[in-house]
């Protein structure tokens, strides 16, 4: 396997992007990408930005790290009363971009964000490092503080709150998963003649493939 992003990237906007190529289920064609960008050792491969809007119609725009991702959608966590949250629960519509820009390629996903279970979410919490678990109770995420010495005697309490044994979940701390409806494959190109295919929901749920003009 080649880890050299620069000569991977090369032979991938020489070799394009074609549908003959492409996985008839869009979760198969994003494993295979996501691996790709993986191998390569690109930092933060699942670094994907999340974009919301909130009741005025004002859009706002995020970095979350993706999680987990089956047939069902794509997950990441948050603290459920943050301002991504909030938007969340008034419009579940969201998009998520995972940019692999030294690889010339980039992943768009639009579609509807759900909480997941608790079960769910405490499944990954307990696989968090301690100080993680412990953020996760001592942020008021999103909402404004007068300065980071509070934000550090936060920690310090909850560190002696959970001073033995295990650290539960917070109930304001959990997943999101995005059910997607789009999926869009973008594989840069010379000349700006870049490859998109998009993956859209039709009918019965069956996915249908279009190529898009770059």
């Amino acid at each position: 396997m080649n880890t050299n992003p620069e000569s991977f990237r090369n032979a991938a906007m020489a070799h394009g992007l074609s549908e003959a190529e492409l996985e008839p289920d869009p979760l198969r064609q994003f494993q295979r990408w996501f691996e790709e960008a993986i191998a390569q050792d690109l930092p933060e491969p699942n670094a994907m930005s999340l974009a919301t809007v909130d009741a005025t119609g004002q859009p706002s725009l995020r970095t979350v790290l993706l999680k987990l991702y089956d047939q069902q959608g794509f997950v990441f966590f948050t603290n459920y009363e943050s301002r991504k949250s909030k938007e969340i629960e008034n419009n579940p519509r969201v998009a998520l971009l995972l940019p692999w820009v030294a690889l010339a390629r980039q992943v768009k996903i639009v579609g509807r964000a759900h909480r997941i279970s608790a079960a769910e979410s405490f499944k990954y919490f307990a696989t968090r490092p301690r100080g993680s678990r412990i953020g996760a109770w001592a942020s008021p995420q999103s909402q404004v503080i007068t300065s980071r010495s509070l934000l550090e005697q936060k920690v310090a309490e909850m560190q002696r709150r959970f001073a033995e044994g295990e650290i539960p979940l917070p109930d304001h701390w959990g997943g999101y998963r995005v059910a997607p409806v789009e999926i869009e494959f973008w594989q840069g190109r010379d000349s700006r003649l870049h490859d998109r295919f998009r993956y859209r929901r039709a009918a019965g749920e069956d996915w249908v493939v279009e190529r898009l003009a770059p």
